[in-house]
Order: C-alpha cells, then structure tokens, then sequence
C-alpha cells in the first residue's frame, strides 16, 4: 500500500508541477478557452502515459539482460528527480508566451512528450524508481503508467480549467515561491521510500 500512495504521490506532484506540459495548457486556455484546447490536452495526457510505457518496456528487456543495471539507473533516476525538485525550488514560472495563431491538436500534444526534457526525466525516473526488475517489471511499468494517465487528467486539468486565474496568481514572484517550493517538497517526499530501499540495500 505505501508503494500505491508513494507512486500517487509522485504522479500528482511530478504531474501538477509548473513545466512544459502545464504552461503549454494553460496558454492555450488562456488563449483558445477550455472547449479549444482539449484536444492537445488529451494528447499530453495519454502521450505522456503511452511514452512511460514505451520507456518502461525498453528498460525492461536491458533490465532482463543486465540485472544489476536496474539499481544503478533507479540511483540515477532518484537523483535526477531531486535535481528537478531543487530547479522547481529555484525557479520560476515564466507563463508569458507568443499567442499561437490556433490551438494544438492531440498528435501535437503527444509528440511534445518526446522533446520534452522534463517529460523524460520524470519518466526514466518513474521507471527507475518504482519498478523492479524480473517477473513484476512489465506489471510495475503498466501499473506507473497507468497511474499517471488517471493522475495527470486531473493534475494538468487544474491548469487547463484554472488558466487564466493561475495567469494572474503566479505573476506575484511571492506566489511563484510558495508554490515551487511546495510541488519541490511534494517531489522530495515521493522518493523517500526509494532512497530508504537504496540504504538498506547498500547497508
């Protein structure tokens, strides 16, 4: 069950935090409406899960090949997410844009997550940290994905439906603050567990 609360934990944190995905939304309602940007928020949402998934099952077969692989990545993947959770910390968000002539479509919210840095370090992350390797690693990697395909509909829809009000709230720098800092904190207490099975493993 902790393994179920730490992975929705991480979802929503990793999900809701200002990024790409979320400012990409949020312009567009801003800029189109709710009704008008659907289409590339469903692609953001599924497209991420789909790109986790594809990961997840790549890593897998490294994993089967290379058993040892899979703590030496999960060490980096913990890493790289409390290097993402210090960026939040100290960062941020810069929700000014160009105004996009018409909304994306789904196919353009889908390819994103394949250029999209934060997008791969939360996944190669997700993978490395709550997945394991042999018999359950195909199972885990269903199970994080699909996770995060019910988690993100939700998390990313805040900045969707709340766009322009979010707009206005992150222009105060005191706002953006306290708001970094909380997704950061929430980003650091998903990977406690994590970190906690590597001490015991190297103890």
């Amino acid at each position: 069950m902790e393994y179920i609360y730490s992975l929705a934990l991480f979802t929503v944190a990793s999900s809701v935090t200002p990024g790409p995905n979320n400012i990409l939304v949020m312009t567009s309602a801003v800029n189109f409406g709710v009704n008008r940007s659907l289409p590339v928020f469903f692609g953001i949402c599924v497209g991420f899960a789909l790109m986790l998934l594809l990961v997840g099952i790549g890593f897998g077969q490294v994993f089967e090949l290379f058993p040892n692989l899979h703590t030496i990545i999960k060490i980096i993947g913990v890493l790289y997410l409390l290097y993402l959770a210090w960026a939040v910390a100290n960062s941020s968000s810069d929700i000014e844009s160009k105004k996009q002539q018409k909304p994306l479509t789904f196919l353009n919210g889908a390819l994103f997550q394949w250029v999209n840095a934060k997008a791969w370090i939360v996944a190669t992350g997700a993978v490395a940290a709550f997945t394991a390797s042999g018999n359950e690693h195909l199972f885990q990697v269903i199970l994080v994905a699909s996770t995060f395909l019910v988690l993100s509909f939700p998390s990313v829809g805040i900045w969707l439906i709340f766009g322009s009000w979010l707009k206005k709230y992150l222009k105060s720098k005191r706002n953006q603050k306290i708001f970094s800092l909380t997704m950061a904190s929430l980003l650091v207490v998903s990977v406690l567990p994590v970190l906690g099975e590597l001490v015991v493993k190297f103890s």
